[in-house]
């Protein structure tokens, strides 16, 4: 069995779904296996991945409009019950969302391509209102 690794980078401007699909199809294109399982994982607390449609904008914008009314910043009212507060009324809202969307992803490598269906792309779903740099560590076992 082997194994490779890398650690992605992905620049966020705010709030929002940031597709990367592309770099992780050129990391299992360049590690040539025709077989295995690519484990993605965010290294953060305060954002996630998803796996999601890539053809219609709206979609992610939905997605990102319904994860803010479901968990609002915590100058909300709404959520005055919240005591963590020490980056910003956007942390702790940031954390519930990392909390209720997934921070690990696997895909089936079949053919030496990503098993995505024709519509789904990868994202790193940014809940932070400040521009971030995060890291996604891939692992690809063949």
């Amino acid at each position: 069995m082997t194994a490779r690794q890398t650690i992605l980078s992905v620049k966020t401007r705010g709030p929002g779904l940031y597709e990367f699909t592309d770099r992780v199809i050129s990391f299992v294109r360049d590690c040539g296996e025709a077989s295995g399982l690519l484990t993605l994982f965010v290294r953060h607390t305060s954002c996630s991945l998803l796996i999601q449609e890539n053809a219609d904008p709206d979609v992610r914008r939905d997605l990102d409009a319904f994860f803010r009314r479901l968990v609002p910043s915590a100058d909300d009212p709404a959520m005055a019950y919240l005591v963590h507060r020490d980056e910003g009324p956007d942390d702790m809202p940031a954390h519930i969302k990392a909390a209720l969307t997934p921070v690990s992803l696997s895909i089936p490598v079949m053919g030496g391509r990503l098993a995505l269906g024709t519509w789904q792309g990868i994202y790193l779903f940014e809940h932070r209102r400040m521009p971030h740099r995060r890291e996604v560590a891939l692992h690809l076992s063949a």
